[in-house]
């Protein structure tokens, strides 16, 4: 559906994107994780024809560079910046994005109806988007990505700055278009709106892709071990024959099974007060791969 090949791009001598190469399948949600100047909104204005790559081709469904006109058509773009005219209504917004894309009369009218239901905006359709709350704003801008029934659609940052309620009804609309077979390219900051979302998901940092794999596969190459921390009620007659390290009576074990290991400490009699098992997840990857510096 969707293939990158050796893409690169530079701003006045900074390498923005730095030869990467991957590809989406046709119905698949993609996520594109990294910190801040990692290359992720470059990546997706690349992908959509906003940009030029310096070299390296994108390619839609099979032949097609997303600069020509008639490709992006198959597009729909919800950028991190909101790309509403706030003087506008809802309605007006539509409108104008749909005119954008050529559909005119009845067809029209259906898409914008269709699409101010799906961002939960009927009761305010008429209202200056001026007037609307950050998530309200979100929402719309999500609809204009979707008022011409693409097949693809590229989503950055579409969460950023809403209340849970428009969040929530975000992830509900997504989840609806996945089901429709839409191919959805998701970049985030938030880890479990990736975890919950995304089938694969790409890890970049400094331009470069450093991993891509499920959610559950990068986990496994990448969390590290999981964590028991268990509080004993009796300390056994020889503790060197524990596993893991004792303070008091307080018990903590690194392994790649926790599930197992728990069971064999129960197995063998020992007795707790309390136990929990702490295990890797896609915010340990991200940060063992990545690392912890602060990003500005």
């Amino acid at each position: 559906m969707i293939e990158l090949r050796d893409i690169r791009k530079s701003y006045n001598g900074t390498v923005a994107v730095d030869g990467i190469s991957f590809s989406i399948d046709k119905g698949e949600t993609f996520g594109l994780l990294g910190p801040n100047g990692a290359g992720k909104t470059t990546t997706v204005n690349m992908m959509v024809g906003a940009l030029k790559p310096d070299s390296g081709t994108v390619v839609i469904n099979g032949t097609g560079n997303p600069t020509d006109p008639q490709v992006r058509m198959q597009l729909g773009n919800s950028p991190q910046t909101l790309s509403i005219y706030e003087d506008l209504s809802a309605e007006e917004n539509l409108r104008f994005f749909g005119k954008l894309y050529g559909l005119r009369g009845r067809k029209l009218k259906e898409r914008v109806d269709w699409t101010i239901e799906y961002a939960g905006l009927q009761d305010r359709r008429k209202s200056l988007t001026k007037t609307f709350s950050g998530g309200m704003k979100r929402r719309l801008n999500l609809a204009c990505a979707l008022i011409h029934e693409p097949e693809i659609i590229l989503l950055d940052e579409p969460t950023v700055g809403v209340d849970p309620q428009s969040r929530n009804l975000i992830f509900e609309s997504i989840e609806s278009l996945k089901k429709q077979g839409k191919t959805i390219i998701y970049t985030t900051h938030y880890m479990e709106e990736a975890e919950r979302l995304c089938d694969r998901i790409a890890i970049m940092d400094f331009g470069k892709i450093l991993d891509i794999d499920t959610v559950d596969n990068l986990i496994e190459k990448h969390g590290g071990l999981s964590v028991i921390t268990a509080v004993l009620r009796t300390i056994p007659d020889d503790p060197s024959a524990l596993p893991g390290m004792l303070d008091g009576n307080l018990l903590r074990i690194e392994t790649d099974h926790p599930m197992k290991v728990f069971a064999e400490l129960a197995g063998g009699g020992l007795k707790f007060t309390s136990a929990r098992i702490d295990r890797a997840d896609l915010e340990t990857v991200f940060l063992n791969l990545t690392g912890r510096r602060l990003r500005d």
